[in-house]
């Protein structure tokens, strides 16, 4: 049995589940007018009994999902052909990649694949043995939990209380799977980032005045030991950073400001899925329009005006990042401009100020702990986005704050460090690590101080 029809026959038993068991509700309550007597609305026995249908059953899916194929390649194993059988580590599993290519019928032009035919068929058999064992126990828990629940179902039955507690078992599991993920990237970056400090002081990568991590590969080869020094990198980001939120915050917040105060029905309902849209742009676009449109046109502007500009300069970049992040800015600040009270603004305007003396004095301070948490969202973006920097910023490092010259950032970096057949027990690529670490301190440090200033004010004005 295909795996999605088996979904579909479970979908269906958990159907069936609900209706049966929220009809027994009904019942045994002697009918809808005396619904009263039973403990929790009718639903809830559904969901009940729903539950108990679904719940071992997607389990059984789960658990069978990991343990089956590990299972059954051990079994095949034992029957590959001599000459195979004997092998270990990387060998091994690119033979048993040959059995799964044919027993899928996408193979059998090698020689060793004419070999493995016989592993490939043993193979399909145990599969169809392993769908065919897992859709009858999937079925039977299926139908013996909402059986099981149908046979609890009674007035005094706590249906709701118990479909509460999954509900909340299952958020409280989200919220662990969330943590702990966020905990396992965090601890795979500091390992690898203590790694690289181990053999790059702390200092001298933090304060270093050079960028230069080409290494030898092989202890035969001739390169350079390297120079690790960060700040030319974080002087560039900061650079290409500060062009972008130059552009992006003023022109984001005098739109929400429009959009909120001045703007007319009709012209927010047009302008404002206009920005969406341009939020919805894959950056990957944006990294197009800045290398062939904005960067010729740049260069020649500055020809005309006596200027030397880089072919990939930070203003080139920064402006067009500011633009992608613009609808970030104005859609937040248009959020949280509107949840300012009416009240406010008629209090001020009843004092006799002037609609621009209420937005600047009353709307703009009251809304300032979420305009600040917008804008240190688009910082966030603006330090962490790579396609753009990537496609239009320079490779080479240099200290500069003249955004008409190129320079590099540190997520383009961490790209070009793990780019190629560069191995992960080098200085070169674990120095990927140790940038990814600067860049989730930083993004640490900017909500902190969003909290903050939230805090301080939230406390102002509510």
């Amino acid at each position: 049995m295909q795996f999605s029809t088996l979904l579909l026959i479970l979908c269906g038993l958990v159907v069936a589940s609900f209706v049966l068991a929220r009809r027994r509700a009904i019942a045994t309550a002697g009918g809808y007018k005396g619904i009263r007597s039973l403990h929790s609305l009718p639903a809830y026995y559904g969901y009940f009994a729903a539950m108990w249908a679904a719940g071992p059953a997607l389990l059984l899916l789960l658990l069978w999902s990991a343990a089956s194929d590990p299972i059954i390649m051990g079994r095949v194993v034992e029957v590959l052909p001599e000459p195979y059988r004997s092998i270990q580590g990387p060998e091994l599993d690119l033979v048993l990649n040959d059995v799964r290519v044919l027993a899928a019928g996408r193979g059998s032009g090698t020689e060793q694949q004419q070999a493995l035919q016989g592993t490939a068929a043993h193979y399909q058999s145990l599969q169809a043995a392993s769908r065919s064992l897992l859709a009858t126990l999937a079925i039977f828990l299926a139908l013996a939990g909402g059986l099981y629940a149908y046979r609890r179902i009674n007035p005094r039955l706590q249906a709701r209380n118990h479909v509460e507690r999954v509900i909340r078992a299952v958020l409280v599991g989200a919220s662990t799977i969330a943590v702990f993920t966020t905990l396992g990237i965090l601890l795979s970056v500091v390992f690898e980032a203590a790694r690289f400090f181990s053999r790059v002081p702390f200092h001298e990568f933090l304060f270093g005045m050079e960028w230069s991590p080409q290494t030898a590969i092989r202890a035969d080869q001739v390169g350079s030991s390297g120079a690790f020094g960060a700040v030319p990198l974080f002087t560039g980001t900061l650079l290409i950073s500060g062009v972008a939120m130059l552009v992006a915050v003023p022109i984001g917040l005098m739109i929400a400001i429009y959009l909120c105060e001045y703007a007319a029905p009709r012209v927010r309902a047009l302008v404002k899925p206009v920005l969406e849209i341009l939020a919805g742009i894959p950056t990957v676009v944006y990294g197009y329009f800045a290398a062939i449109t904005m960067a010729p046109l740049l260069r020649e502007l500055g020809q005309a005006l006596g200027l030397q500009v880089a072919s990939e300069s930070a203003l080139g970049v920064g402006l067009v990042m500011g633009v992608m992040i613009i609808p970030f800015v104005s859609s937040l600040s248009d959020d949280v401009i509107n949840a300012v009270p009416q009240s406010l603004r008629d209090g001020s305007l009843a004092l006799g100020a002037t609609a621009s003396e209420t937005i600047k004095r009353v709307v703009l301070p009251a809304a300032l702990p979420g305009i600040v948490g917008g804008v240190l969202l688009a910082i966030s973006r603006a330090i962490g986005e790579t396609m753009i920097v990537v496609m239009a910023a320079g490779l080479s490092a240099r200290m500069t704050a003249n955004p008409l010259e190129a320079v590099t950032t540190v997520t383009v970096q961490i790209v070009t460090l793990l780019v190629g057949d560069q191995e992960f027990d080098s200085s070169k690529t674990l120095a990927a690590f140790a940038l990814g670490l600067v860049l989730f301190l930083v993004t640490l440090l900017l909500n902190v101080v969003a909290l903050v200033v939230v805090r301080r004010y939230r406390e102002q004005y509510e």
